[in-house]
């Protein structure tokens, strides 16, 4: 749990008057001089709607093996339990938006806008500073951001930031959704917001149709068992229906931010950061990722969500792109020279790890290179025969593809 002592620098003397509008318009003024883009406040009363939605998605199986805000609804709804007093929320979002490279061309998977650089160190470096300020004021002040203490989004909602776009992200009123959020819970009382945003998704359904897999199934509500942002991450075996919808995404997917309206034209115009990306960037090179150490895969990519710390769950996501996006080849080497891709494949159909060879033998036949992989008939592992028992349904790449 990312989060300091929420008595640290408190006030010895009588604790200021919050309740006074200058002091929240100071303080909010305070906020977004840090670089936060927008500031809101809600009351710490319990999330109740998110509650109900959180339970109605674990019901339905909509929420998969998620853990996050879905583990402990009775913990991540309730303020009261992640601040015992609390009476306020601030809510900050920080826009994450820059302006895309051009593809590099050759064999590179893409990164989601939001995992291309760490976002939420300044966000909470501003909140903290937030915090320090309440707390100087005679306060409890803690900071939460990219944790599962707080629904992020709900109290985004209920502070007035913006609204529940068709997407479940929440759309900023003229700015859209790229912005990570974040919020300090107080024991201070501020006065919230009047009411919610309005809804400005309209009629639109952009979202709904560039989703990758459908997973959109209502206004508002996602399949995570369908959500290539969930299951890029989620261990185990790739579902082998969305492995070709999976395309080049090494880690997230943005479509249906990237194809809103409201965010691309209206955060481009108003959001854009200029400052240099420090994390892994937009691309990144399958061949060099599939060949690095396990060290160096978490040096570069550590910042991401691994479960159990384990990089080979980035290894499998890049042996369905080599299988999405390398060169094909329908027969078997034509000369002596072994690609570097085939070296790859081969190194993976041999691999100790079961699950890596499964998504090699997947790779090496879509890729039109089924004699690579003949000798997994017999393989030890019973997953990795199943998978070969399967190796006609697989769709290889033409040449144009």
């Amino acid at each position: 749990m990312r989060q300091t002592n929420g008595n640290r620098g408190k006030r010895t003397g009588p604790p200021v008057d919050t309740t006074d509008p200058a002091y929240l318009e100071s303080l909010l003024q305070f906020a977004r001089d840090l670089g936060l883009d927008r500031v809101g406040v809600t009351d710490a009363s319990p999330l109740s709607r998110a509650r109900v939605a959180i339970d109605d998605r674990n019901l339905r199986g909509l929420s998969d093996t998620m853990g996050f805000t879905y583990r402990n609804p009775s913990r991540s709804t309730e303020p009261n339990t992640a601040v015992e007093g609390a009476r306020s929320i601030i809510v900050a979002a920080r826009s994450y938006h820059s302006e895309q490279p051009e593809h590099p061309g050759g064999m590179v998977a893409r990164v989601a806008r939001y995992a291309q650089d760490d976002h939420y160190t300044p966000l909470r470096q501003a909140l903290q500073q937030v915090a320090l300020r309440l707390r100087a004021d005679g306060y409890r002040a803690v900071v939460f951001a990219d944790e599962n203490n707080v629904v992020d989004r709900e109290v985004a909602y209920r502070a007035g930031l913006g609204w529940f776009g068709k997407n479940a992200n929440i759309l900023l009123p003229g700015a859209g959704s790229f912005f990570s959020l974040g919020s300090v819970v107080t024991t201070a009382v501020l006065a919230p917001a009047a009411q919610p945003a309005p809804d400005g998704c309209g009629t639109c359904r952009a979202c709904y149709d560039e989703c990758p897999t459908q997973a959109i199934v209502a206004d508002g509500v996602i399949d995570a068992r369908r959500c290539l942002a969930w299951l890029v991450q989620k261990p185990g075996v790739f579902p082998r229906e969305f492995r070709v919808a999976l395309g080049d995404r090494l880690y997230g997917c943005d479509d249906c931010q990237t194809s809103c309206p409201p965010t691309v034209r209206l955060h481009t115009r108003h959001h854009a950061r200029i400052a240099p990306i420090a994390g892994p960037g937009a691309f990144v090179d399958v061949i060099e990722l599939l060949n690095e150490s396990n060290e160096s895969l978490l040096e570069k990519y550590g910042s991401w969500y691994l479960a159990d710390r384990d990089p080979r769950w980035l290894r499998r996501n890049g042996l369905i792109i080599l299988g999405n996006i390398a060169p094909v080849n329908n027969s078997a080497r034509e000369n002596s020279v072994m690609s570097p891709v085939e070296q790859v494949l081969r190194r993976y159909l041999r691999d100790i790890d079961p699950m890596l060879r499964l998504h090699a033998l997947w790779a090496a036949v879509r890729l039109g290179r089924r004699d690579l992989v003949e000798s997994l008939s017999s393989d030890p592992d019973e997953s990795v025969r199943h998978e070969h028992e399967l190796i006609d349904s697989i769709p290889v790449r033409t040449v144009a593809s």
